[in-house]
């Protein structure tokens, strides 16, 4: 287990950054390999803090490697290490990721990606229907200190079947419900960083538990989960 980020990190994906081609990857592997051990470790330290006051089932910690079959951006590797946290469904939605990248592009993000179909109408809906309480928990002083506003696509106007007078288009018209804090080279580094990524994380459960909810609910507010 680990609770620092490995301070070579940074420097091993500036140089990446430079020579992104398996030759000198594959020169450059054993150091790559022990970071990437301090990685995971992390990733794996940072589980059980979540798992202390969230209930996730699921970690991933994506690999260098890039897909290049289909990208126009043929580099094989990746300038940075991402991991997720699934939180255990169907009763508890949304989830966690922490990418760390080098030139002050390490962040955290939390929500809802890409939300199913299903999903999206029945979000849609409840925004309709109201939004009063989906606002006081983002407006929240200290939610929002920390996270911010949300990011992520939405359509132009307004989905079809919904109104773009109404008073709540603005939440209507999204696609994806997504926070993300970014943090600095320094701030990844630091030695209390697991506790700041633990803490903001911790701080979004509002929001987690108001779309759980919403999610798991039909608009008369009945379970829709199995007993």
């Amino acid at each position: 287990m680990s609770t620092t980020v490995d301070k070579n990190v940074f420097p091993f994906f500036k140089k990446l950054e430079k020579n992104n081609n398996r030759d000198w990857f594959n020169e450059n592997k054993p150091e790559f390999k022990a970071i990437e051990t301090n990685i995971k470790a992390f990733y794996n330290t940072l589980l059980e803090r979540l798992n202390v006051h969230d209930e996730i089932d699921k970690l991933k910690v994506f690999r260098i490697y890039r897909d290049v079959r289909f990208s126009k951006n043929k580099l094989p590797y990746k300038n940075n290490l991402g991991g997720s946290y699934h939180r255990t469904k169907p009763r508890l939605r949304g989830g966690y990721y922490l990418q760390i990248e080098p030139n002050n592009k390490s962040f955290i993000a939390t929500g809802f990606w890409q939300p199913a179909k299903e999903d999206l109408l029945r979000i849609r809906k409840e925004f309709e229907m109201d939004d009063q309480e989906i606002r006081d928990i983002i407006n929240e002083k200290t939610f929002k200190s920390i996270w911010g506003e949300f990011v992520g696509e939405e359509v132009k106007t307004a989905p079809k079947g919904f109104s773009k007078e109404h008073p709540a288009i603005d939440l209507i018209k999204k696609k994806q419900f997504i926070f993300t804090k970014p943090f600095t080279d320094k701030e990844v580094l630091a030695p209390d960083f697991i506790d700041t990524v633990d803490e903001a994380f911790k701080a979004i459960r509002p929001y987690f538990d108001y779309m759980s909810d919403v999610l798991t609910t039909d608009l008369n507010g009945e379970s829709m989960l199995d007993d």
